[in-house]
Parts: C-alpha cells; sequence; structure tokens
C-alpha cells in the first residue's frame, strides 16, 4: 500500500493551529461516535439499521450525522440498491481502515487501562 504524501501548507496539517485542516479533521474523526462507527464498520459492510443496533445509544440523528461526516472525509462508503424499499450499505475505505487500526490502539488502551482509571476517579470523586 502506498501512503500518500500531504500536499498542503504546513499550516493546514498543524493540529495546533484553530485555522488547520487536519485541526478540522481530527475534530471530525475524535469523537465517541465516529470511533465506535469506524470501530464496527471494520468488521463488515452494515445496513444503516444494523449498525444502529451495533452501537447501543446512537440516535438516528447522530448515526446520519456521523456517518455524512465520514463519507465526506472519505473514510466510509455508501452503497445504495435499487430495491424497494431502497437498501443501503455502509462500509470503511481504505483510509478509513487504516483509522480503525488506530481505534484498534486506542480501544486496546482502554481496556489496559480500565482499572486504574476507574481507581483515579473513584480517588479524585472521593
Amino acid at each position: 500500500m502506498v501512503t500518500k504524501q500531504f500536499a498542503g501548507t504546513a499550516d493546514e496539517a498543524d493540529l495546533r493551529r484553530a485555522d488547520s485542516l487536519a485541526r478540522e479533521i481530527f475534530s471530525d474523526v475524535a469523537n465517541k461516535w465516529a470511533l465506535l462507527i469506524i470501530e464496527t464498520l471494520g468488521e463488515r459492510t452494515l445496513r444503516f439499521s444494523e449498525l444502529r443496533d451495533e452501537v447501543e445509544g446512537i440516535s438516528h440523528k447522530m448515526l446520519t450525522q456521523n456517518l455524512r461526516m465520514l463519507e465526506r472525509n472519505g473514510l466510509a462508503e455508501r452503497t445504495v440498491y435499487p430495491t424497494v424499499p431502497p437498501r443501503v450499505e455502509y462500509t470503511l475505505t481504505a483510509p478509513g481502515q487504516a483509522l480503525r487500526a488506530t481505534v484498534d490502539l486506542i480501544c486496546g488502551w482502554t481496556h489496559q487501562y480500565f482499572g486504574h482509571i476507574e481507581t483515579a476517579r473513584r480517588r479524585f470523586d472521593g
């Protein structure tokens, strides 16, 4: 797999700058719903209703908004089949699958340090 190099300016790629494109992208994908959708779609192609059932607690509106954002950023692909009623499926693109590897690391980190975080929260809140 060939990784494309960033062709914009250094300012556009600087996460520390408020006006950078990189920060906008980071803001899009670094939310709880996007991360859960990426993790779920990484396993297989799903219909909208299947995805909503898999991501517990997400509303129809939030799922729609996040899927549109992922599609806009080229991380998910939407396929509409000409049936009645229309069948729509979502899958991750190659960049979406690459991002899923990072999401998997975050999930692994969460499992590894869950007990530590839980203890720290109790200590802080107590």
